[in-house]
């Protein structure tokens, strides 16, 4: 008897293996309600440059049964777009090559293929473009700094810059009502010359996040924390009488500090919405947030889950890139139970895995299994053969 239930436990335990290796190996991709793809305006594919890489980019789309694309249409402070009041030249040398409006030609394309495309935007990063045309109208003092008024792109260093990592890109105040008028208009320029795209994807619509990080502006003896542009610093002190600088003496009047900056980019990102609603209700609006609510919330002053929950945006994209894929699922769980009124997308960062492909096939399928409302990858150049029939592979073959 003894005999018997052994090997009973045996074929049992043998046809759990075979099981979980069939899942791993064999299993189908799993679909999910989007699928989607960054197109970067420094695309090695030249989408933008050639009426072929539009097609192309079509095709390849079609074939890996992506069905939105986020397309770069305003990257530190450069206009690749049809312009009126933005940096128009990088826009002027694609129509020089091409002869055509090749944003125009992929719109028309992309929906009589069933592809939505979105105008991805980055909002408050100007990148390293110390020329950008609001710097030329305004000077640096529409910059976020720090603490010690030091902007993020580091021009001198101080002490601290020996433990700290900053981002090394140059960021716009959201509490500058400047900063706001100009994201309104080229939002609003965006949306009625193209009336073909099917929303607008907000990046860097926060401020900037140096690591390590420090949770909220108490702790800013310790580490980096921004806001403290001159406009911002000026419209605090006239609503509270305190000045951020050097008046905060207690846990009230810092948090009072943090709520307001966490106000300003919440603000700008609703006033967004606003416009994009007005123009048609079924725009829809999306940003890339930083996946970890807690770095998001005290350390960008990025409260995504907010906006979810206020249904000023339609859905957030978690740039969850990592090569570690026991902690995007730990990311992803996290970020899927604050989806509020809206949905909730994954980035994955494919270029990270480029070299690994197994690691990014077992990635795609552990964030599968979660449900998430769509999946976004990063990006097309890394979009190849190999993962395109991963994404399309059956049951019980390998990919």
């Amino acid at each position: 008897m003894k005999k018997n239930i052994l090997i009973l436990l045996l074929v049992l335990c043998l046809f759990s293996l075979s099981l979980a290796f069939a899942q791993d190996k064999g299993a189908p991709v799993k679909e999910v309600p989007a699928r989607g793809i960054w197109v970067s305006v420094f695309s090695s594919r030249d989408v933008l440059y050639a009426k072929d890489g539009v097609s192309n980019l079509i095709a390849r789309c079609k074939k890996a049964k992506i069905n939105e694309i986020y397309l770069q249409f305003f990257q530190s402070g450069n206009a690749y777009y049809d312009s009126k009041v933005c940096d128009r030249t990088k826009y002027d040398e694609m129509v020089k090559t091409t002869g055509v409006d090749c944003l125009d030609l992929l719109l028309r394309e992309a929906q009589g293929n069933n592809i939505k495309v979105f105008a991805w935007i980055n909002v408050l990063s100007l990148g390293k473009n110390s020329k950008a045309d609001i710097l030329k109208k305004y000077g640096n003092s529409v910059l976020t700094l720090d603490q010690y008024q030091v902007a993020s792109k580091i021009e001198s260093k101080i002490e601290l810059d020996k433990y700290y990592l900053r981002e090394d890109q140059i960021f716009l105040e959201p509490g500058d009502p400047r900063i706001e008028e100009y994201i309104l208009t080229v939002v609003n320029e965006i949306i009625n010359r193209y009336p073909l795209i099917s929303g607008v994807h907000l990046d860097y619509i926060r401020y900037p996040s140096p690591v390590p990080f420090v949770p909220g502006s108490r702790f800013k003896k310790f580490g980096l924390t921004y806001g403290y542009g001159p406009k911002n610093v000026e419209r605090f002190k006239d609503k509270t009488g305190l000045n951020p600088l050097d008046t905060l003496n207690n846990e009230d009047e810092y948090l009072a500090w943090d709520n307001w900056k966490r106000q300003q980019v919440t603000d700008l990102v609703r006033k967004i919405s606003g416009l994009v609603k007005i123009k048609s209700a079924d725009l829809a609006v999306s940003c890339a947030v930083i996946p970890l609510t807690e770095r998001a919330y005290t350390n960008a002053f990025q409260d995504w889950s907010s906006w979810l929950e206020e249904g000023i945006v339609d859905y957030v994209v978690l740039m969850s890139y990592t090569k570690d894929n026991q902690f995007i699922k730990e990311v992803v769980k996290s970020g899927l139970g604050n989806r509020g009124k809206g949905k909730v997308y994954v980035g994955i960062g494919l270029f990270l895995m480029k070299n690994n492909l197994d690691l990014f096939f077992n990635q795609y399928r552990a964030v599968a299994d979660l449900l998430p409302d769509g999946i976004v990858f990063f990006s097309i150049d890394d979009l190849n053969e190999q993962v395109i029939s991963f994404l399309n592979s059956k049951p019980n073959l390998k990919p």
